[in-house]
């Protein structure tokens, strides 16, 4: 395998998204493209800092790799991401297997993976009217942004869309992502205050705070995590018992095996794993659904897989895995998505 080609990229969102380091306006990165014996594959890197390798460092990892053969290393996620996906890609297309295919390995993928709209903070009034609008749309799970203001209005805003949605024809599941703004306190109240009403909440604590998500567990609704992973590892995770679902990015975590992986680890120590995005470009969400697919409960439980309408534009005109009633099918095209991605680079 050698990296032959590297191709820099930006794509703007469709709004500015406001993070703990500030707005984003735009993501840069880097898609590259390998050779395996003729066979052309095609991978993305999207540096996200505070989850992955700054875009500089990013770009000095995947020259390194093209002009020396060396594959990033774990403090390069983004980079090792690209490299390891293009190599999937370009083997999967010379089995004439679909990537989910491949990382299924014996099982049967899911043929499609519903996924999660999310919500974010606003008016009780303004949240129930979004809730309404994205199960109009097909959606079935919801993930609604909590933390900004007091535990007494978020709880009124959940209770409030899960009056609205109680009379739909399909069962609608509620989420909490309150990106660790609780301390222990806030989180205990809020936690159970929302038990029955949601499936999980999503990083009630900082994400430092492992012991405390240990002892939040058993208090009221089910508690996932997503940046602790980062600072600590799955494994760490997992090992402290910090959490009853983990939230994987593929990005993050150095490539699709590794998410993989960590998902597989997670659903035999009884941890329910969740696949989502750093608000990629199409190869590398297109390479997420068929993560999502290939894990243990991917055809039942939705992924944070429907980022594509965050951007105002991406890498290719078509998106390979858009979301129709609440579901991305998986493109079963050899590799990623046939040839989709092959001219890119």
């Amino acid at each position: 395998m050698s990296v032959v080609a590297l191709r820099e990229f930006a794509v703007d969102l469709a709004a500015p998204l406001s993070t703990a380091a500030g707005d984003i306006e735009a993501r840069e990165g880097l898609l590259v493209r390998v050779d395996v014996g003729g066979t052309p594959g095609v991978g993305e890197a999207t540096p996200l800092p505070g989850w992955t390798e700054s875009l500089e460092d990013c770009y000095a990892s995947l020259e390194r790799a093209r002009d020396g053969g060396t594959l990033p290393g774990p403090n390069a996620p983004a980079a090792r991401h690209a490299v390891t996906l293009a190599y999937r890609d370009a083997v999967a297309r010379r089995l004439d297997r679909s990537v989910a295919a491949t990382l299924a390995r014996d099982d049967s993928p899911a043929a499609s993976v519903p996924v999660n709209a999310t919500v974010g903070d606003a008016s009780v009034e303004e949240t129930v009217d979004a809730a309404r609008a994205a199960v109009e749309d097909g959606y079935r799970t919801l993930k609604l942004k909590v933390g900004i203001g007091s535990v007494e209005r978020d709880v009124a805003r959940v209770e409030a869309v899960a009056d609205a949605v109680a009379d739909t024809d399909t069962p609608v599941t509620l989420r909490a992502d309150a990106n660790g703004a609780w301390d222990v306190e806030e989180a205990r109240e809020a936690l159970a205050a929302l038990d029955g009403l949601v499936e999980y909440v999503e990083q009630p604590l900082s994400a430092s705070d492992i012991a405390g998500h240990a002892a939040l567990r058993g208090v009221g609704a089910p508690v996932a995590l997503d940046e602790s992973l980062i600072e600590y590892g799955v494994g760490a995770v997992l090992d402290a018992g910090a959490c009853d679902a983990v939230v994987l990015k593929p990005m993050a975590l150095g490539g699709p095996s590794r998410a993989l992986a960590a998902g597989r680890a997670a659903a035999h120590a009884g941890v329910t794993p969740v696949v989502t995005t750093t608000i990629d470009a199409a190869v590398a969400r297109t390479a997420a659904v068929h993560v999502g697919a290939a894990m243990p409960g991917g055809s039942g439980r939705a992924h944070g897989l429907g980022t594509g309408d965050l951007l105002a534009g991406d890498v290719v005109d078509d998106d390979p895995v858009p979301v129709e009633d609440g579901r991305i099918a998986v493109p079963t095209e050899p590799g990623l998505a046939g040839g989709a991605f092959v001219d890119l680079v």
